[in-house]
């Protein structure tokens, strides 16, 4: 008596076990290459974008060397820094140019322009404390400044903020 082996089944079911192999190792390598983007249109990524766009390098390196630098009235230095600290030493060591050490006296050596005429590193001049300039920041593009928050230290701020237009009263470049 002779016996065949029927491998018919067998053959069946290997290949539908190579099938499901070839779908979970499918399955698998595809989240390991899964590549996760940052919304562009957050403001942290507008805020690297208005800094990526800028013209001048040493503007870039000098604002990202002050980043996270403390708010403190009357600094000027690393250790702490108010915002028309920043302004003063950012103007004289990237442009040259010498300010008055206070907001409101900045305020008065600048020729006025519109806000959508600003061009890096123009000043932009807020006053959150009534009808005089209290405070002062650094245009860098888009829409983008920098300056020394009292809450946040050194920053890269939207200007389009409500908070921000509120107050501004005064922008432009230094004569």
């Amino acid at each position: 008596m002779e016996r065949t082996l029927n491998l018919k089944p067998f053959t069946f079911c290997l290949q539908r076990n190579i099938f499901f192999l070839i779908v979970i190792v499918f399955f698998l390598s595809s989240c390991g290459t899964r590549k996760y983007t940052v919304k562009s249109d957050t403001k942290a990524s507008k805020a690297a974008d208005a800094m990526a766009n800028l013209k001048s390098k040493s503007l870039y390196r000098f604002i990202t060397d002050w980043t996270g630098v403390k708010y403190r009235f009357g600094g000027l230095d690393k250790g702490g820094v108010d915002c028309s600290g920043f302004a003063y030493l950012l103007e004289k060591e990237i442009y040259g140019i010498t300010l008055p050490r206070i907001s409101r006296d900045q305020a008065n050596v600048i020729r006025k322009k519109d806000i959508d005429q600003l061009k890096e590193g123009d000043l932009v001049f807020f006053s959150f404390g009534g009808n005089d300039v209290d405070h002062v920041g650094v245009y860098l593009n888009n829409g983008f400044f920098v300056h020394a928050s009292t809450t946040r230290g050194v920053i890269v701020d939207d200007l389009s903020l409500p908070a921000y237009q509120r107050v501004l009263v005064k922008s432009g470049s230094v004569n």
